[in-house]
């Protein structure tokens, strides 16, 4: 069993300048082939938000639904993800918003969240809260409820927490 949150932090690796220049880019992948660390991480999120009735978990494209999913299965929720746009088949609703080296829309089907479903979003990791942002406005657009945000990690020094602010949120992991 792993006991700390360092060791699950040691199997996050940075890749610098990636995807641009100036970048340094936190790889969960190491940490996702630990069965041990990626069990801490799901449990550890999973146990915070146990409590709090989520009917959905939002995970947002594409690491966010390695945990998304897991998370969603135990705590007994749907799933619903977010994907960038283009990807979504049926009628979808879309989001801009500026991510900390570029510009994204993500998008999410209309029909999968009715009103006053409780929601966590999910992803992997907070930066400028950007992405969080734009799928709290997609959920609440369809009059979904955000519970909350669970993020394994969170760059504390781009104070992306602010986008979320007033919004409870969970993030494992601090730089």
């Amino acid at each position: 069993m792993i006991q700390t949150i360092d060791y699950v932090k040691s199997l996050i690796r940075e890749i610098p300048d990636f995807p641009k220049p100036g970048v340094n880019f936190k790889d969960i992948t190491p940490l996702l082939r630990d069965k041990k660390a990626f069990q801490f991480v799901v449990d550890s999120i999973a146990n915070y938000y146990v409590d709090k009735n989520i009917d959905i978990v939002v995970p947002i494209e594409a690491r966010g639904y390695i945990i998304g999913s897991a998370i969603a299965y135990k705590l007994s929720a749907g799933v619903v993800p977010v994907r960038k746009q283009g990807k979504l088949p049926s009628e979808k609703l879309s989001a801009a918003y500026q991510l900390e080296y570029g510009e994204e829309i993500l998008e999410i089907h209309t029909d999968l969240i009715k009103p006053g479903e409780r929601v966590l979003i999910v992803d992997d990791l907070i930066a400028t809260g950007g992405t969080a942002e734009a799928t709290k406005r997609l959920v609440e657009n369809l009059q979904g409820v955000v519970v909350g945000f669970a993020f394994i990690i969170e760059l504390t020094f781009l104070n992306g927490y602010e986008k979320i602010k007033g919004y409870p949120y969970f993030s494992l992991i601090k730089y």
